[in-house]
């Protein structure tokens, strides 16, 4: 409805009497009365990042893993985010900073033309947005996996003491050595021990399943049974020495408008955390993903001389073809090309000259 209202207000302004003219907008200036007010196209680019977020649980028993198994386990629990994939959209959108007013009269072709160009996307209207819609997103939020850290074996241990009692003898006073039994805690590591010596017993079971080697006969449903069964039994003692993890999706989106006075065109489009996350670009806690835009050269390039500003004119931009390429320091994440709008050279076209259908 904005579109069709806006249509029907410049072919009223095309009856009244007057001369075509465009010219650039300073904020100086007046807008004239009955004039319309038009932007040119810029480019903004939108990445929309997926970062995967592990979250870890260390076991209890990992610091004994090289002792006990040979392999070293992580320690430490916490998240560790990765960047999964990126995707790269322009968008156009008007430029706020170069406005021109343009006032329509005493032309056949004027309106014509003005709309083609405005169809063409070479032109905007002052208020026009065709950016990405508005949406709020979220980081996926997921609890921590819960490590069931139930010991495999007995949690109490029988330990011997020697104690000494003072004993009446037939030649005097003796020290008599008595034993005393006491049921006392295990420590983590004797039963980080005792849990790795039943992972060997249900792997060496599991090899005599299989080769035959045992009294029992398995065989069909009844052999998978029991082979799902030990491998079930030895993930989750394995668990108390390697930990669990799960994982969670982040979601974020960067926008980057390139400035035509950035003359290397080097943009920190996001940052990225290990611990943190996706973060924004001023946030310093992250290590900067790097948008890079190099211009191709053109093989025929044009210049315009647009300092008449009273020719029946109206102004666009040819845009500029740049080789897009993101980079987290030596690993390149993409690399396309985008048409930037702002980055190109500015044209003009006769808006009184008939064009063919």
């Amino acid at each position: 409805m904005a579109r069709i209202f806006k249509t029907f207000a410049m072919l009223a302004v095309i009856s009244a009497a007057g001369q075509i003219s465009a010219q650039g907008q300073s904020k100086q200036e007046m807008i004239p009365q009955g004039a319309i007010v038009y932007s040119l196209p810029s480019t903004t680019i939108n990445l929309r990042v997926e970062a995967d977020c592990e979250n870890f649980t260390a076991g209890p028993y990992a610091k004994f893993s090289q002792k006990y198994l040979g392999i070293s386990a992580r320690e430490n629990s916490g998240d560790t985010y990765k960047i999964k994939s990126v995707t790269l959209t322009p968008f156009i959108e008007a430029d706020q900073g170069v406005n021109y007013p343009i006032i329509l009269a005493g032309s056949k072709t004027a309106t014509a033309n003005f709309l083609e160009f405005t169809n063409q996307g070479l032109l905007m209207w002052s208020d026009s947005y065709a950016g990405k819609q508005e949406k709020f997103r979220f980081s996926t939020m997921q609890e921590k996996p819960y490590l069931n850290s139930a010991s495999a074996t007995s949690n109490l241990t029988s330990e011997k003491s020697t104690l000494f009692k003072t004993v009446q003898t037939a030649t005097g006073v003796e020290r008599v050595p008595v034993q005393q039994s006491q049921v006392v805690e295990k420590s983590l590591e004797k039963k980080a021990e005792e849990t790795a010596n039943l992972i060997f017993k249900l792997r060496a079971k599991r090899l005599e399943i299989i080769t035959g080697e045992t009294d029992a006969t398995f065989s069909g449903e009844a052999m998978k049974a029991a082979i799902d069964e030990i491998n079930r039994l030895e993930k989750e003692y394995l668990d108390l020495f390697f930990g669990k993890s799960s994982h969670s999706l982040q979601i974020m989106s960067f926008d980057v408008t390139p400035d035509p006075s950035n003359q290397k065109q080097i943009y920190i489009a996001f940052r990225i955390s290990e611990t943190a996350g996706l973060l924004p670009a001023d946030n310093i806690s992250g290590r900067p993903v790097v948008l890079e835009l190099k211009g191709e050269e053109e093989k025929n390039p044009v210049s315009m001389d647009l300092g008449n500003s009273k020719a029946k004119v109206i102004f666009y931009r040819k845009p500029a073809l740049v080789n897009a390429r993101l980079t987290d320091g030596a690993n390149q994440l993409l690399q396309t090309r985008v048409p930037v709008y702002q980055l190109g050279k500015m044209l003009s076209f006769p808006i009184d000259i008939a064009t063919a259908k």
